[in-house]
Parts: structure tokens; sequence; C-alpha cells
């Protein structure tokens, strides 16, 4: 469904390609983060890498304690193992691509995710943990997200 957009909080996924459309070498996903909005928390990937491309707006990635604003027509690479986690800082929404290689993020992450998040209240910190984890990303322990 290359038009069903995946909110996760304040934040739009729109996959563009899956594992299925590549023979697993390589997923691709748009995603928007408005202006203040709530972002995951710190984490890393087993067993991928991941680029970011930036279209419009500026986002701030932070890779094992480091700083990158990524803007339109630039680019971040983040090997596997890397902490990291982003941020809109700015006054001007955000929208990039993410390349996952290989393939082994699909929509049903963000799916999973959204169900415990889009919820009234606190979401269950350790269901989204169990998720996270199941589909390979590990949530950073606070010492490692500040490395």
């Amino acid at each position: 469904m290359k038009d069903e957009i995946i909110r996760v909080g304040q934040i739009g996924i729109r996959f563009l390609l899956e594992a299925a459309d590549t023979n697993g070498s390589v997923a691709m996903f748009e995603f928007t983060v408005p202006v203040g909005a709530k972002v995951p928390v710190p984490h890393y990937h087993k067993a991928y890498d991941e680029t970011i491309y930036g279209v419009q707006g500026v986002v701030t990635f932070t890779v094992e304690g480091k700083s990158v604003d990524i803007g339109p027509g630039e680019t971040c690479f983040i090997p596997r193992g890397a902490v990291h986690g982003f941020n809109n800082l700015r006054q001007t929404d955000v929208k990039a691509l993410a390349t996952i290689t290989p393939a082994l993020l699909s929509p049903d992450f963000f799916r999973e995710a959204a169900a415990i998040v889009n919820v009234s209240g606190p979401p269950d910190v350790e269901k989204l943990k169990a998720v996270l984890q199941k589909h390979g990303l590990v949530p950073a322990k606070p010492s490692e997200a500040s490395q």
C-alpha cells in the first residue's frame, strides 16, 4: 500500500520500497516531522544500515553523540550499531527519505509502534521496547545516547 501514511504520534511514514519490491536488498520510506513533534528514543539497529536524505526543512540527527543537520539534498549514513536519534529543532516541518539496507524494516514495525504510541495517556514503554527489539531496533541506555 504505497499511499498508506502510518502515523506514529505526530510523525508520518510512507513506504516507497519494501523488501518484496527489492528481493530484500533495500527498503525506503519517506517520513515527516512537524515542528515540535515528539520523536523516538535514541536507538541503534543490530543488522541493517540506514541512510537519510533531506527533502524539505532541516532534521537534526544525533549519531554517536555528534549532531548532524540534514537539509534538502544532504545525506547522513548511519551504520548498524551506531546509536542515533533525531529532532526537528527548526520552525519548519521536515520531510526526509530513509533507506534501510538490507530491507529488514517494514511497515509492520511502524504499525505496531503506532498501536502503542497513539493511545490517550502515556504509552506502555515496555510494550514499545518489545516491538523495537522484535524489529531489530535496540533502545539506547542513557549512557549510550549521550556518547
